[in-house]
C-alpha cells in the first residue's frame, strides 16, 4: 500500500521503516529536512510540505499522523484537509485524548473522511518486535488499512476495539497501567536498593526474577538492562515525566466513579518527582516542629 507518515521521530521514523521493510510506498514529511532525507535513502518518497503530502498519494489516500497530542494535530489536519477528498483516511497514531478524537471523527466524518485512531505502544523496541495497536476506526475504514496494521504489529498484536475514540480510549487506560506497574517495580527495588542488611545485587535480582517468577515482564527485562549499565543509576535524575494518559485515566475513573487509588497514586508520585524541595514536606516539618518540637534540617 502507500500512504503518508507524518513525523518522524522516535516513533513515526521506526514505523515508516518497518513499512518500507514491509514492502509499502511510503510518503514522509517532517519538519526537520534532514530527517526526511535519512528515510529516502531507505526508499521512501520524501516532501517537505505538509500540504504537498495528498499530491503524492492516490484515492483512497492514507495520511498516518504522529505528532504531539493537542493543537499540533488539529494544526496538522487542518493544513492537509484542502489536498484530501472523501473516502481518504487520517489515522492518529499518537496519544491524544479520546474526547479530542471522537471530536475530530465527527468533523472529518461531514466532510466524508475517516479518522481512525491507533493507540500505539512498543516504544523505540517496535521497529524489530512490532508495535501493539488499539485501533478506533469504522468497519470500513478499518477494513482498508488493515494491511499496513498488519506490518506494524506482531502477529496477533492490532484488534479493532470499537467506533473512533475507541483506540484512544484503550491506550489511554494501557498507559494508566503502565503508571502503576512502573511505580512497583520503582518501590521494590528501591528497598532492596536501601537494605542495611544486604549487600543485594539489584542486576542479579531483576535476572533472576525474569525467569519463571510472577513478576517477570518486559519492563523487568528493561530492569535488568538498565541495572547492567549501571547499577546505581547514577547518571540518572529521578525525573520523571508524564505525557497526558495518566492524567487523563484517573480523571475518567473520577468520571466514572470507579476507585484507582494506586493509577493515582503512581501519577502523584512523577509530580512528586519534579521538586527539588517540597513545600509541603516543609509545611509538615514545620508543623511538627510546633506542636512537638520535633527536629527539622535547616536548608
Amino acid at each position: 500500500m502507500r500512504l503518508a507518515m507524518i513525523g518522524l521521530g522516535r516513533m513515526g521514523g521506526n514505523m515508516s521503516e518497518r513499512l518500507l521493510k514491509g514492502g509499502h510506498e511510503v510518503v514522509v514529511f517532517d519538519r526537520k529536512p534532514p530527517t526526511v532525507q535519512q528515510y529516502v535513502s531507505l526508499r521512501a518518497v520524501g516532501t517537505t510540505s505538509l500540504s504537498d503530502v495528498p499530491a503524492k498519494l492516490k484515492a483512497p489516500r492514507i495520511v498516518w499522523i504522529m505528532v504531539p497530542a493537542g493543537k499540533p494535530v488539529d494544526e496538522t489536519i487542518a493544513t492537509l484537509l484542502p489536498g484530501l477528498s472523501k473516502g481518504d483516511v487520517i489515522i492518529d497514531g499518537g496519544n491524544s485524548n479520546f474526547h479530542d478524537t471522537m471530536r475530530r471523527a465527527a468533523e472529518l466524518q461531514a466532510k466524508g473522511i475517516h479518522l481512525v485512531d491507533s493507540g500505539t505502544s512498543g516504544g523505540i523496541w517496535g521497529l524489530a518486535n512490532g508495535y501493539c495497536l488499539m485501533i478506533g476506526a469504522s468497519p470500513e475504514a478499518f477494513k482498508l488499512c488493515e494491511p499496513i496494521f498488519k506490518t506494524l504489529a506482531p502477529p496477533d498484536g492490532y484488534a479493532h476495539m470499537g467506533p473512533p475514540g475507541a483506540g484512544h480510549y484503550v491506550k489511554m487506560v494501557h498507559n494508566g497501567i503502565e503508571y502503576g506497574m512502573l511505580q512497583a517495580y520503582a518501590e521494590g527495588y528501591e528497598i532492596l536498593h536501601a537494605s542495611k542488611n544486604f549487600k543485594l545485587d539489584l542486576h542479579k535480582i531483576a535476572a533472576v526474577w525474569n525467569q519463571g517468577s510472577v513478576v517477570r515482564s518486559w519492563l523487568n527485562e528493561l530492569a535488568e538492562r538498565a541495572f547492567e549499565k549501571d547499577i546505581d543509576l547514577s547518571d540518572l535524575r529521578g525525573y520523571v515525566e508524564d505525557s497526558g494518559e495518566g492524567r487523563w485515566t484517573v480523571q475518567e475513573a473520577i468520571d466514572l466513579d470507579v476507585p484507582a487509588p494506586v493509577i493515582t497514586l503512581s501519577l502523584l508520585t512523577r509530580l512528586r518527582s519534579r521538586q527539588a524541595d517540597s513545600f509541603s514536606a516543609k509545611v509538615i516539618a514545620a508543623l511538627r516542629n510546633e506542636f512537638g518540637g520535633h527536629a527539622v534540617k535547616k536548608s
